[in-house]
């Protein structure tokens, strides 16, 4: 196949170290790692609580787990990294000191790129005894406040490291939609960005709807990266096995369980195959740590099926120009949703290896 090199950039959570806020809502110390350590099996063959191998319970606050992560990402393929970043607007931040520290002591020498997570945090979405208490509003405050943040990202933006696509840097909306004025944010920070000697923002968000594309690309982005995570609803479940999956979950406190064969047949898409589309790679689900019976799970995920679906991806980006042939894994260290590709005591390196035999598939 020649010399085809995939771009794979991963999602990474910076939620594995203490905060003031987080101490105030859950209780001192807490990080991603408490929901995790306390899940508890929900049926027969459950795979919970899930237990991290090589990297252990790290805290991010230490460069040495920082360093140690990059270096497994490198060997496995993956490019860079894709830090969520937390910016609520008038100034207010939450979880930027790991990212601020790989900015500051320019390690882990690792290529990486920004995520604006611009939505409202509730209590639900990490305690399964949560409900709809809001517990930080993402706030859109005007032009002033989208300039300061402009200027708050620019020293990574000019970072030698910062991910770029058409010597532009890649920075990623998470809800393009809840923006109330997406198309003027763009404009100003290409303004801006123009303004401090770079090329301009190569623009990406992402959904779930993947008909949006062409939406979303009128209103200024570059990219759309597609998540399918839920799509094989659409179609391999009937009215009656949608039924029954709420009876197990209902009456019998199962959770809503979902096979990861079924899933993965349609995390792919036709769109994924258009120059400004980017597929994303899934290697597992279970929201069951963070929200308990009410979460969604995937289970009979492995390695190799994780393969199969990631070659299915490459397929959808080779024949692209090079720099476009993104493909945005989710995630690496997601372990509260069971999303994650770190090594764990049950596949240990597996999906690392699966990964980088379907990059190294590609290049030869």
């Amino acid at each position: 196949m020649g010399n085809k090199k995939v771009r794979v950039i991963a999602h990474y959570l910076p939620q594995f170290h203490p905060i003031p806020e987080n101490d105030i809502w859950w209780g001192k110390g807490f990080t991603e790692w408490t929901n995790v350590g306390k899940a508890t099996p929900l049926f027969k063959g459950h795979y919970q609580p899930r237990v991290p191998a090589d990297l252990g319970y790290y805290d991010l606050r230490l460069p040495e787990a920082r360093i140690a992560q990059a270096e497994l990402a490198r060997e496995y393929g993956v490019e860079g990294f894709c830090y969520w970043h937390y910016w609520f607007g008038n100034g207010k931040r939450l979880l930027e000191r790991p990212f601020n520290e790989v900015l500051e002591t320019k390690q882990p020498d690792f290529p990486f790129c920004l995520a604006w997570a611009n939505h409202s945090w509730l209590d639900k979405q990490f305690n399964k005894e949560g409900g709809d208490k809001l517990l930080i509003e993402q706030l859109y405050p005007g032009e002033e406040d989208y300039t300061n943040h402009f200027y708050t990202v620019l020293p990574a933006f000019r970072d030698e490291r910062y991910i770029r696509i058409d010597d532009k840097p890649l920075f990623m909306i998470y809800n393009p939609l809840a923006l109330p004025d997406v198309e003027s944010f763009i404009v100003l920070w290409q303004k801006l960005a123009r303004e401090n000697g770079l090329k301009g923002i190569y623009f990406v968000t992402q959904t779930h709807i993947a008909e949006d594309y062409k939406v979303l690309l009128n209103k200024g982005f570059d990219g759309v990266s597609i998540i399918r995570l839920f799509h094989f609803l659409k179609h391999d479940y009937s009215l009656f096995r949608r039924a029954y999956i709420k009876l197990m979950r209902v009456a019998f406190k199962r959770g809503q369980i979902y096979q990861y064969s079924d899933a993965m047949k349609y995390f792919s898409g036709e769109e994924d195959a258009l120059e400004c589309c980017f597929p994303t790679i899934i290697p597992n689900w279970d929201h069951s740590p963070r929200s308990g019976r009410a979460g969604h799970i995937i289970i009979n995920s492995t390695p190799e099926l994780f393969k199969k679906h990631v070659k299915v991806a490459f397929n959808k980006v080779i024949h692209k120009e090079e720099q476009h042939r993104l493909v945005f894994l989710r995630s690496w260290n997601e372990w509260g949703e069971g999303n994650y590709v770190e090594p764990d005591l049950k596949f240990g390196r597996g999906y690392l290896e699966a990964l980088k035999e379907a990059i190294q598939d590609f290049k030869d």
